[in-house]
């Protein structure tokens, strides 16, 4: 099978049962009471559903198994199952940050085991460690991505698809069927979320195997790109939005002494939900912003090392100038967290998920 083959089965495959899959998902969690009430910050306004990321996850399983991915990558796939069984624990109980890191570190140990962790020339310590933060720093990512109707999984797609774009172009079937099977779960999935109100969330069970199928996939590409250590830049790109998105709290917390664990309205998507008004807006327009990354990391990796590069410094100006546009008062929420007061500020009344 080539490698645009394996794509297109792939997103098929995978969209389709994901599609399918979501309403039965639905079902089974209404009658066993699976459901995310409303609390605190999270302002949706009835208890819904909370098993997205399985049928999400049954749609990249099915997809994988057509396109022959279990054949080469199938300690990649055990650990994304392992992350969906994890989180969809942690939807119902609540596991304690702690394990969850320590569950993220083992699969990224496991993953660098096995070969298909970071290869720099910094050597293998360098290399495991950035293996471990990678895949913590960017299960996590999407995890706090996860709090507006269709935000984790537009983006997770997008990502995916740029990961499966540049695995086509490098010949490497098993990666781009695998990449555009996630981005075709995360599609599937979509019409059951992003419609108002949502019918049905992401859930911890979803966003944390979807995290860490753009943080794995991107890391193996990585070794087959060509560009030695510049590889990082591209596959920065590819997972930029939950980046900006993690650099945008952490900075805005840090100056607001607000203790960074604490959860809150202040994401990047609640900051655009004030001009947008809407969560499909949103979701639109960070599938717009990461495609433009992904095709900077394409164009990038095509012209050479030193247009990679170019395009990556961009990047980072562009981001850090966005991080100190949306902390100013008029782009924080209303109630945001400063100090030991709230301020006030305008904020749409619209629906979303946690």
């Amino acid at each position: 099978m080539t490698s645009a083959v394996s794509a297109i089965v792939g997103f098929t495959a995978a969209g389709g049962v994901a599609l399918a899959a979501t309403p039965v998902a639905i079902s089974i969690a209404r009658k066993t009471n699976f459901l995310d009430h409303p609390r605190e910050y999270r302002k949706h306004k009835a208890a819904t559903p909370l098993l997205g990321g399985t049928a999400l996850i049954l749609g990249f399983l099915i997809a994988a198994i057509a396109v022959g991915g279990l054949a080469g990558k199938h300690v990649l796939i055990g650990c994304a199952v392992g992350m969906w069984l994890l989180g969809t624990l942690d939807d119902r109980f609540a596991v304690p940050p702690r394990y969850r890191l320590l569950a993220e570190a083992v699969a990224a140990a496991t993953l660098f085991a096995v070969g298909l962790g970071w290869h720099t020339s910094a050597g293998a310590v360098f290399n495991f460690v950035l293996s471990v933060v990678w895949i913590a720093g960017v299960v996590n990512a999407f995890n706090l991505m996860d709090n507006l109707d269709g935000a984790c999984s537009t983006v997770g797609a997008v990502c995916a698809a740029g990961i499966g774009t540049l695995a086509v172009l490098h010949s490497q079937p098993a990666l781009a069927g695998l990449s555009y099977a996630l981005a075709g779960a995360c599609c599937g999935f979509l019409p059951w979320n992003l419609t108002g109100p949502a019918k049905i969330f992401l859930g911890d069970g979803g966003s944390m195997p979807v995290g860490f199928l753009v943080a794995a996939l991107s890391m193996a590409l990585g070794r087959k790109l060509g560009h030695g250590d510049a590889s990082l830049l591209v596959v920065a790109m590819l997972a930029g939005i939950p980046i900006l998105d993690t650099a945008l709290v952490s900075v805005s917390r840090l100056r607001r002494r607000v203790t960074l664990t604490t959860g809150g309205r202040d994401h990047l998507t609640h900051r655009l939900l004030l001009a947008l008004r809407t969560p499909a807006a949103v979701a639109a327009a960070l599938a717009l912003s990461q495609a433009a990354l992904c095709t900077f990391a394409v164009l990038g990796d095509q012209l050479g090392t030193a247009a990679l590069v170019a395009f990556a410094l961009a990047a980072v100006g562009v981001g850090a100038t966005l991080i100190a546009v949306f902390d100013t008062t008029g782009w924080r929420p209303a109630g945001i967290a400063v100090g030991d007061r709230a301020e006030r500020a305008p904020t749409p009344t619209v629906s979303s998920t946690p």
